[in-house]
Order: structure tokens, then C-alpha cells, then sequence
């Protein structure tokens, strides 16, 4: 894509990389590892959001290293939102408003002969 499209910012999304380095974490910190990790993609701005990460890279490091890496070696892809204000951000960092319109095109369509 940036091979053709020079200026695309890439935004990886939020949610699959949290359901993503979730399955990492054992069940029993779960909750507290979730919680820790809403401060960094739920943050006001780029800085207090690797902050935060910085902050959970403390905390969690010596039990979750591979899951704390994966955001870290991924930031630049994943803090993209960070350049957009707060209302557009939750369009941005998931995906659920494209899949639910393409289900939705999906169940019109299907069951209409060509």
C-alpha cells in the first residue's frame, strides 16, 4: 500500500490486537491486565498513551514480555488514531461498523436472484 500511496497512514486495528495479546494473559489477571491496558488506547493523546504503555511494560513485563512486544514493536501502527479527534477515533480503531454493513449487504443480497 505505501508503495503506491506514499502519504497512507496505516491504523492496525485496536480491538484484534487487544483480543490478540488477551490470549496471552492468564485468566485470573485478566480483568486487571484489560484495565491497565484501556489507560494506553483510551488515552487523549499520543504521549499519555505510550506513557501508559511504558506503564504497563512495568508492571507486567515479567509475566507478559511477548504480549507487551507485540504492542510496542506495533506502535506506530496502532497509535494512528491519535492524530484524529476523539469522536472519529472509535470509527477508526475498530471494525465493527464496516462488518456490520457488509453483513447487512450480505443478508440483501443473498437471497436475490441475479
Amino acid at each position: 500500500m505505501k508503495a503506491v500511496f506514499l502519504d497512507t497512514e496505516i491504523q492496525r486495528y485496536v480491538v484484534h490486537q487487544i483480543r490478540n495479546i488477551l490470549n496471552y494473559v492468564s485468566y485470573k489477571n485478566r480483568k486487571e491486565f484489560a484495565k491497565d491496558l484501556k489507560k494506553v488506547y483510551d488515552a487523549i493523546t499520543e504521549e499519555v498513551a505510550l506513557s501508559e504503555l511504558l506503564l504497563l511494560e512495568e508492571k507486567w513485563d515479567n509475566q507478559y514480555a511477548i504480549a507487551l512486544r507485540s504492542w510496542l514493536s506495533n506502535w506506530n501502527e496502532l497509535a494512528t488514531y491519535f492524530k484524529y479527534p476523539q469522536e472519529i477515533r472509535r470509527l477508526i480503531y475498530t471494525t465493527n461498523s464496516m462488518e456490520s454493513y457488509n453483513r447487512l449487504l450480505i443478508k440483501v443480497t443473498k437471497s436475490k436472484s441475479i
